[in-house]
């Protein structure tokens, strides 16, 4: 069982470079990736994402790529040449208007000024950048899910100990849900016999007792209770459980909800309350697990 909340970091270095690679992840819904890279790695945005795919499927990801090359190459510089044409224009502007100042332009006034000379930067990673790209990314990742993956067994046992607690109440409301009906009899035996003076018909009572417990019967809820909970429990042993979990939480609250509207008995309403209130507990955890 994995979080989707985590960081990872990868630093490889070789030949004079060293890149580094950092990932960060939180809850989303689908696979959301975001890549802030220099635009040397341009062409490799989708290796990167590919990489990405092998490692995580579900959060958003944040995907950091930096890196430093300290080998020896040979520059090559560009020189803008209407940039240069500009600044002379606006010189001879200057030197009309203001005539008394002395003329000191030379060939090394232009090579100090903005944008008129500056390094070609390499358009595209060579081999040993992709090369250390993919290490790190491998390695940021990795460190990603062993960070998620502690996560994810904290999650795992508070949601385990929040299921023992469901499976308590549902226990409590077995118990207590036979009772009601008989209550319900007592009650309405007693009601007649002092309408009708001890003259009431006992099959009558029955008849109208069996009614009332069947329609209050909440045999079936109870039994796909335990069923969900089993299931709760198996799924927590899989490794990516958020999207299961999410639709076995609907169906604890479709059961839960439907034990509500029958019961009239105060006890069990009450611990259905409980219920409800545990699984929306539930429900939160699992929006943090892929």
């Amino acid at each position: 069982m994995f979080s989707m909340t985590g960081y990872g970091k990868g630093v490889c270095a070789e030949e004079g470079v060293e890149l580094t690679a950092e990932v960060k992840s939180v809850n989303n819904r689908y696979l959301d990736l975001a890549i802030k890279s220099p635009r040397i790695f341009l062409a490799q945005e989708e290796r990167i994402r590919a990489i990405a795919r092998e490692h995580i499927s579900r959060g958003h990801v944040d995907i950091f790529i930096s890196y430093t090359d300290k080998r020896e190459k040979e520059k090559s510089y560009y020189v803008d040449l209407s940039v240069a044409r500009a600044y002379h224009a606006a010189a001879g502007q200057i030197k009309a208007a203001l005539p008394d100042v002395a003329d000191d332009l030379a060939l090394s006034f232009y090579l100090r000024l903005p944008d008129v000379v500056r390094a070609e930067e390499t358009s595209a990673a060579d081999e040993l950048l992709e090369h250390l790209l993919e290490r790190s990314l491998h390695e940021a990742f990795a460190s990603l899910s062993e960070m998620r993956k502690k996560e994810g067994e904290r999650l795992k046992a508070d949601l385990l100990s929040r299921m023992s607690v469901i499976e308590t109440l549902t226990d409590t409301i077995a118990v207590r849900a036979p009772r009601v009906a008989e209550e319900y009899r007592k009650k309405l035996a007693d009601r007649i016999q002092e309408f009708l003076a001890g003259k009431a018909d006992e099959a009558r009572i029955l008849t109208e007792a069996a009614i009332f417990a069947d329609k209050c019967s909440i045999d079936e809820e109870l039994t796909r209770l335990r069923a969900h909970i089993k299931a709760f429990r198996e799924i927590c042993l899989l490794e990516q459980v958020g999207r299961k979990l999410d639709f076995l939480v609907q169906e604890f609250n479709r059961e839960c909800n439907t034990i509500c509207s029958k019961s009239s008995d105060q006890e069990i309403t009450a611990n259905a309350l409980q219920m409800k209130n545990e699984i929306e507990k539930v429900r939160e955890q699992i929006q943090n697990l892929e």
